[in-house]
């Protein structure tokens, strides 16, 4: 990318948005305009957004997967402590939630048919959507009949994650199971949207390619799924690799700088997108983010099945090519009293409790909002 800083300010001058804007946004020369892209993309989330930060937590359903993703700490071959929760404890996990003031709930399951299967994550969102009024998935990708059923269960909104739009590093990344289908996956969003989703939520894993070049392709994406998907709320996210199961290390890394320069670009250049933001990242870059562009936020979160209320514990194992093994067994000698937990996904950065966060939400002079609106006021523009 060749961009001068007096094409950056140009961009910044005229408002431009669309691919084109953000190519320039996310260049070398960009990064030295950095404070003036922080000033702009505040400016605009105030405009179309108000002074409001949206709150979620992820649900964690089940650690088991039949993929093998060298980066995941799910990956079918890790040996880990794995366990699927049964309907009653997903409930009991989602009270938990509610408890704490959460309104909007990611649910998330490893890619697993033999246990993430045969009506299960309809019975989920069955027994959870009259207490919890925004459920939204992250599973793995499914036909258009089957998210039609899971909508009509009670789900509104879907996230899937390309994690690389590079063809060759995801094939390198990606060496067993349904998730190796590059274009299976890429499709998802619209299979997602013909169901009827009403929020759509995409992204790439950063550290997997080279930055800039993962972000053309995501806004690429983006600007399509805007063109074609247009009834749909499109949200958008920058998740960073972190330590997991299997210990892989980030291939080309995304600075603490870099990272803040495009979430920015993204928010100048595509001014309606949601932009989320994790308990993936340290908390002191969390807090300087909410003023410049972030609409909603993960607290307070788990990544391992049960981790809200210690759900699922007495069915701990460990699975061989699909097979259970038992706890008991797989610790060669017994468990010796010693507590054990459900592996999460990967390591949290940011460990402070909802009610933390929501207090500093306010000190900044922003709302927190623990609940999206009402199903009945968005079916008004249906």
């Amino acid at each position: 990318m060749t961009t001068s800083v007096a094409g950056v300010n140009g961009v910044l001058g005229r408002g431009d948005v669309g691919l084109a804007a953000f190519a320039t946004l996310i260049s070398p020369a960009a990064a030295r305009r950095l404070e003036a892209m922080c000033q702009r993309s505040q400016q605009i989330t105030q405009r179309r957004f108000g002074k409001v930060i949206r709150l979620f937590a992820p649900l964690y359903l089940s650690n088991e997967c039949i993929n093998n993703c060298s980066y995941c700490g799910f990956s079918r071959d890790n040996p880990i402590l794995r366990v699927t929760l049964s309907v009653d404890e997903v409930a009991a996990e989602a009270r938990a939630l509610g408890q704490q003031g959460f309104r909007n709930v990611l649910l998330v399951a490893g890619e697993h048919p033999k246990f993430v299967s045969n009506g299960y994550l309809e019975d989920c969102l069955t027994a959870l959507r009259a207490e919890v009024p925004g459920l939204s998935l992250e599973v793995g990708p499914m036909e258009t009949a089957a998210y039609r059923s899971i909508v009509g269960a009670g789900a509104e909104g879907l996230v899937v994650y390309q994690e690389t739009y590079d063809r060759e590093v995801y094939r390198e990344m990606h060496t067993a199971g349904p998730k190796k289908d590059f274009d299976w996956r890429l499709k998802t969003p619209e299979r997602a949207y013909e169901a009827g989703f009403r929020r759509i939520g995409i992204g790439a894993l950063f550290g997997l390619a080279d930055w800039r070049q993962e972000a053309l392709a995501v806004a690429a994406h983006a600007e399509y799924l805007l063109r074609s998907c247009w009834k749909a709320r499109l949200t958008i996210a920058c998740p960073r690799l972190r330590p997991c199961a299997g210990e892989f290390q980030p291939l080309l890394p995304l600075g603490d700088k870099a990272l803040v320069q495009l979430l920015v670009a993204f928010r100048i250049a595509f001014p309606d997108v949601g932009l989320v933001l994790s308990t993936r990242e340290p908390a002191w870059l969390r807090d300087g983010l909410i003023p410049v562009g972030v609409t909603l936020m993960s607290a307070g979160s788990h990544t391992e099945p049960g981790g809200y209320t210690g759900a699922g514990q007495d069915n701990l194992h460990v699975t061989e090519r699909g097979r259970i093994k038992s706890l008991q067994k797989a610790c060669s000698g017994g468990t010796n009293g010693t507590e054990f937990k459900a592996t999460g996904q990967f390591d949290i950065a940011d460990e402070r409790d909802p009610a933390e966060i929501a207090a500093l939400i306010r000190r900044l002079g922003y709302d927190p909002v623990w609940k999206d609106w009402d199903t009945v006021l968005s079916a008004w523009g249906n």
